[in-house]
């Protein structure tokens, strides 16, 4: 595999050390992405119902997915690319972070799943003239790039007429400052400290507005929340921390 990355746009290099400082551990339930483990089972059902959904495919059947092409952007180890291919999907999937694309595909081999790993970037993706995908997914990445705007734009283009872009991210709110911040990276140890900057937390207002610029209108937002009581995460209506959104580009 050949590794090309472009760090001359949206991406930033402090975020890209962050996590290719840990990469080894993406695919530990019990190391530092142990929340992510447990939080992953609620995206991957938002994502799975959102597509089935806009695209009418039976989400009981084995390959919902089968015959659409999707880009994981922001991969990180493959935890969402895996379950991606296993729906039927043809997989793209891209890292700012080498090591961590290598630790995705090492993985991805000893479950042989073919999946088309790539350390790059969305603008690369782009610039390169890639066909536009069915689906691209943003999840938990916006909260790290340098340029949102255009991150978010370029991602947009990387949709076809037609598609589908799920976005997931953490609300810039007093209760995720709390909550996202202070409470999981200093009080329950959930992250590495320094895992996020606040400032850089978006609300979901301000992602639709620049989706909106770039063809694509939402068409659900949803809240994700944790109860602690009982160690779950779920979807609900409060986004004023973790949140996810869906959003469609118009058929020419």
């Amino acid at each position: 595999m050949t590794a090309q990355i472009n760090t001359t746009a949206t991406i930033d290099p402090d975020e890209v050390s962050k996590f290719s400082a840990i990469a080894e551990e993406w695919w530990d339930p019990f190391g530092k992405f142990k929340p992510l483990h447990k939080f992953n089972p609620v995206r991957l059902a938002y994502i799975r119902d959102a597509v089935c959904t806009h695209f009418k495919r039976d989400p009981h059947s084995k390959k919902p997915f089968e015959g659409l092409r999707l880009l994981d952007v922001g991969c990180g180890g493959g935890l969402v690319a895996e379950p991606m291919r296993r729906l039927g999907a043809d997989v793209t999937a891209i890292d700012a972070s080498e090591r961590n694309i290598k630790t995705a595909l090492a993985h991805s081999m000893t479950m042989k799943l073919d999946i088309d790993y790539r350390a790059t970037t969305v603008e690369s993706i782009a610039a390169a003239g890639s066909p536009p995908f069915d689906i691209v997914l943003n999840l938990e990445v916006v909260e790290h790039v340098a340029d949102i705007d255009l991150f978010l734009k370029t991602s947009a283009d990387l949709v076809r007429p037609g598609g589908i872009m799920t976005l997931a991210s953490i609300n810039r709110t007093l209760k995720a400052f709390i909550l996202a911040k202070v409470g999981a990276e200093y009080v329950l140890g959930w992250l590495p400290r320094g895992a996020h900057d606040p400032r850089k937390f978006v609300k979901p207002e301000e992602a639709r507005l620049i989706l909106k610029g770039s063809g694509l209108n939402i068409t659900a937002v949803a809240g994700v929340s944790y109860n602690p009581l009982i160690d779950v995460w779920r979807i609900s209506e409060d986004t004023q921390v973790n949140y996810m959104l869906t959003a469609v580009k118009a058929q020419k």
